[in-house]
């Protein structure tokens, strides 16, 4: 009878060590996955901008270096918050182990967030929800890029003029720290800010919008983008009515379109950021944090720079991007 309870009760000793640590997904919010058992992590963009492709690259190659990692990369089609949240309540649905996720709309989506913050890893990415549960955000110091953009309007108008900027939402944190940045730069200049244009990420709004600016304000200087599209969609705007060149253009990001009109000249500048770290980094951090290395995500904001483009630095700096990109 002795031997009989002495062998039942290492039965069911190895029974709990089995079963210890376990969810039914293998991990939770924070918690390092099963031993052998792949890591599922996604990006969620805030709409779908060719800027985005870059970072999916970078995601992919942290994936191929980490090995463990599956990545589930998401673009909401419309650049809705509503389409967005629809996409997280999926990878939740799904098991994700972690989300790194450009808010659309932070302001009202820090409830939502939250609530995907209870049930898995998260951190921010491009633009930031700093009030709401996120680990941590990996991407730019908008409000520094914005300043660059403001010493470029300013070195493109040096006697000053009136100028237009365009973004897609003006409630993302994003475009709020980027049109901050600009108009503190400008403070005591000659330039003036007539205002701030929205298009909810509709090229054809945002080329709208910049063709019915030229007309309404003939003596316009320049046009701003704020966006990845909207330099394009300037630049568009600005051809076709013939006054390129006359009508300055600065803008954010590297956008084909946009490197080729800044190389062509009708584009002053566009300041730069970097896609392709903020996929890398975030999902190699995510990894990392998930496995026990809770420094990886230290600090609550980790900031990927910035660069300013002007005709001269196009050549170099497309070499450079066409072998991120593996062309």
């Amino acid at each position: 009878m002795k031997k009989i309870q002495t062998i039942l009760t290492a039965v069911c000793l190895a029974a709990i060590i089995s079963g210890c640590g376990k969810s039914e997904s293998g991990t939770s919010a924070g918690t390092a996955p099963t031993a052998g058992k792949k890591l599922k992590l996604a990006f969620v963009s805030n709409n779908a901008a060719t800027f985005w492709t870059i970072a999916r690259t970078g995601c992919e190659a942290a994936a191929k270096d980490l090995g463990n990692v599956d990545v589930d990369f998401r673009i909401p089609s419309t650049g809705s918050a509503a389409e967005q949240q629809q996409i997280l309540d999926d990878l939740i649905a799904k098991g994700v182990d972690g989300i790194a996720v450009s808010p659309i709309d932070p302001k009202n989506q820090i409830d939502f967030l939250n609530k995907i913050a209870a049930s898995t890893l998260l951190i921010c990415c491009d633009s930031d929800a700093a009030d709401s549960k996120r680990v941590c955000y990996i991407g730019t110091d908008n409000f520094a890029a914005g300043v660059e953009a403001g010493k470029l309007i300013k070195e493109a108008l040096p006697n000053g003029g009136k100028i237009m900027v365009f973004v897609g939402y003006a409630d993302a944190q994003n475009s709020k720290d980027r049109f901050g940045g600009i108009k503190k730069e400008l403070e005591g200049s000659k330039v003036e800010v007539i205002d701030l244009r929205t298009d909810d990420t509709d090229n054809v709004r945002a080329q709208k919008n910049a063709e019915d600016t030229l007309v309404k304000y003939p003596d316009v200087a320049m046009l701003v983008g704020l966006y990845n599209y909207n330099g394009p969609a300037i630049l568009n705007a600005v051809r076709s009515a013939n006054v390129a060149g006359k009508v300055k253009i600065v803008c954010f990001d590297e956008n084909a379109e946009t490197l080729d009109g800044v190389a062509s000249g009708d584009i002053y500048g566009t300041v730069v950021q970097q896609p392709y770290e903020f996929g890398k980094q975030s999902i190699t951090k995510m990894a990392k944090y998930l496995g026990g290395d809770k420094a990886a995500l230290a600090g609550g904001k980790q900031i990927v720079a910035t660069r300013s483009l002007k005709k001269d630095d196009i050549a170099a700096f497309k070499a450079d991007l066409a072998k991120i990109l593996g062309k």
